[in-house]
């Protein structure tokens, strides 16, 4: 009985042996080609940037940061979906990806879901995304802003990413369980909705805590609440969304990478360990720290069940909320 079984341990062993030799072996066929979907400037795009960088040193091949904005992320998001999956294309998306999934199939036009079409590799880093209102809003919290936006004449502008977006979803949770309301401004990315805050065309919009850490600092723009669970460490002094009453507006964010789906699983794994490398790097966990963020490289099983849930949380707010990415 202990022969047979030693036999069995040993040939599990053998069977192993060759994926992950396999998984070893795998090489780039030419430049790897990192989808962001969204303009360049944004902390997404930052990051996949410092990736690119540090992943082309170890890899041996170029890593090229393509941005395709537009439509909360929907429209990069689809290039990779349909691209070959052989590694060689992979898109860095964010929490905002949950939404949009969620949304699209509300409104019956789903191109791609997370879940059909995407293999998780890894989270890049986990970024705290930021409540904020512009400078000139008499305002120092997400309480305050709700009783002052109920006495406007007119409602106040928020910005968003895009129909379906994170901050289109927080905004209208915050609209009716808040009891007030906000005109809602669409843009193609994280940058030039920050702009127009800064220009005060915006009163309130939301933002990686990495893309707005300075603005924040030097008092350009006023953060209100944080949408993580816990508070920001670096902005230890505000709130969270359910500290000051907006449970359902609570989300924890991302930024990680994915490959489309059916790709190999060598492949995946070899992605997964070379980007978790990256991470621990010390000059770019250094890096990441710095934005205001903590480094990734969890493991594949991990980050899928991170994104999958999510999407299965928001989908109901999505329905409830009726929204569409248009």
């Amino acid at each position: 009985m202990i022969a047979r079984r030693s036999l069995a341990v040993a040939g599990f062993g053998i069977g192993l042996a060759p994926a992950f030799l396999r998984a070893q072996s795998w090489t780039p066929n030419g430049p790897i080609r990192v989808v962001v979907p969204f303009p360049a400037g944004g902390t997404t795009d930052v990051l996949a940037r410092l990736y690119a960088q540090r992943l082309t040193e170890t890899m041996g091949v170029s890593v090229v940061v393509e941005n395709r904005g537009g439509a909360g992320g929907s429209i990069g998001a689809d290039v990779v979906a349909k691209a070959a999956p052989d590694g060689q294309t992979l898109l860095f998306h964010n929490l905002t990806f949950s939404t949009t999934t969620a949304a699209m199939e509300h409104a019956g036009r789903a191109p791609h879901s997370i879940e059909r079409d995407f293999a998780p590799i890894t989270v890049g880093a986990n970024v705290p995304m930021m409540l904020l209102v512009a400078r000139d809003v008499p305002v120092t919290n997400l309480r305050e802003f709700a009783a002052w936006a109920k006495t406007q004449p007119t409602p106040p502008f928020y910005g968003s990413t895009g129909p379906g977006s994170t901050m289109n979803l927080v905004g209208e949770v915050l609209k009716r369980d808040g009891g007030f309301a906000m005109e809602h401004v669409p843009f193609r990315g994280a940058a030039p909705l920050v702009q127009d805050m800064l220009a005060g065309r915006i009163q309130f919009g939301g933002d990686q805590l990495s893309s707005s850490l300075q603005n924040m600092r030097s008092g350009a723009l006023k953060p209100v609440a944080t949408l993580s669970a816990t508070r920001a460490t670096a902005m230890p002094q505000v709130p969270t969304v359910r500290e000051q009453g907006f449970p359902n507006a609570e989300l924890q964010g991302w930024n990680g990478y994915f490959a489309p789906a059916r790709t190999p699983e060598p492949i995946l794994a070899r992605l997964q360990a070379e980007i978790a490398a990256a991470s621990r790097h010390p000059s770019l966990a250094a890096r990441i720290v710095e934005l205001g963020a903590e480094p990734g490289g969890n493991s594949r099983a991990e980050f899928t069940q991170q994104v999958h849930s999510q999407v299965a949380a928001v989908r109901p707010l999505v329905q409830a909320l009726n929204l569409r990415v248009e």
